[in-house]
């Protein structure tokens, strides 16, 4: 009976301490990848693998990049990052990372998490990040997207994701690219500067409220139509490979690169006779010209 008793209360411990990464005075690192990275870095001042670092330890770092050392082994688990308090930078890039919690982390200002495994990613207790690039994962979905309000770049490239609403209006800069998007909303994100959406399956777009839009890149997707009139300060118009029909640039006084050809039904692009376009990428069927039919 008191063998089993002792195994009983041994066994509920190690499961409370396996859901608790936080412990006393030490901070669980069961990945044998990332302490050694820490161990390489300086960072676990024991310098010896055993899965833990003291608390201290994590607490004393502002800056921590896991990108380095790479020939140590490509980390598969960040349980232990919600020790590192202070960070304001966390860079895993190329790893094997499925999932990570963030919550802890809430100094944070610039994450780097491209080419993992991430399924969905959660910033809610985020909000000082400025810089958020998670391309090249498995995403479909983003949650806190509108909490952190010092947001300016978001990198969503290369994932999953069918549809999305960017209900953040401090985020000038957006890359999609290279999804499976058929809808996306923008009309909260009053700063738009810069957007990258090429390689989707979008069939329709309205960014008639990026007033501000200045790099819309849009090529290789199903756009039928595009209205621009509101987004008199765009530079940039990259929407070749669309199923355009029609296409109105002139109230886009401030455009210096268009290229819209690939469009099979789009001969005719309407610009003022006055405009000027610097570069300018169009078929043999098309043509610039004031009067559009």
């Amino acid at each position: 009976m008191f063998a089993v008793t002792l195994y009983h209360i041994v066994s509920c411990s190690n499961n409370d301490e396996t859901k608790n990464p936080i412990n006393d005075n030490y901070l669980r690192i069961p990945d044998i990848h990332f302490e050694t990275k820490l161990i390489e870095q300086g960072i676990d001042s024991d310098g010896i693998v055993n899965q833990q670092i003291l608390k201290s330890d994590a607490e004393a770092v502002s800056k921590l990049n896991l990108n380095l050392a790479a020939n140590l082994g490509e980390i598969r688990d960040l349980t232990g990052i919600e020790g590192f308090v202070n960070i304001t930078f966390l860079s895993a890039e190329g790893q094997q990372i499925k999932d990570i919690d963030l919550s802890f982390n809430t100094t944070l200002d610039t994450l780097f998490l491209n080419g993992n495994h991430l399924t969905v990613i959660d910033i809610s207790n985020n909000p000082n990040l400025i810089v958020l690039e998670v391309q090249a994962n498995e995403l479909s979905s983003i949650k806190g997207l509108s909490t952190s309000k010092n947001l300016k770049k978001v990198n969503l490239s290369f994932n999953n994701f069918e549809e999305i609403s960017i209900n953040n209006e401090s985020i000038e800069e957006l890359l999609v690219s290279h999804n499976l998007l058929k809808y996306i909303n923008t009309d909260d994100a009053l700063n738009l500067k810069n957007v990258l959406l090429i390689h989707n399956q979008l069939t329709t777009v309205d960014f008639s409220a990026n007033t501000l839009l200045e790099t819309l890149l849009i090529s290789s997707n199903k756009l039928q139509s595009i209205n621009l009139e509101k987004n008199t300060s765009l530079t940039h118009l990259y929407s070749s490979s669309n199923l355009l029909t029609s296409l109105d640039v002139s109230n886009n006084h401030e455009l210096i690169d268009l290229r819209v050809d690939r469009n099979p039904d789009l001969s005719c692009i309407k610009i003022l006779s006055s405009q000027e376009i610097p570069t300018v990428s169009i078929s043999d069927y098309q043509e610039l010209n004031t009067i559009c039919n």
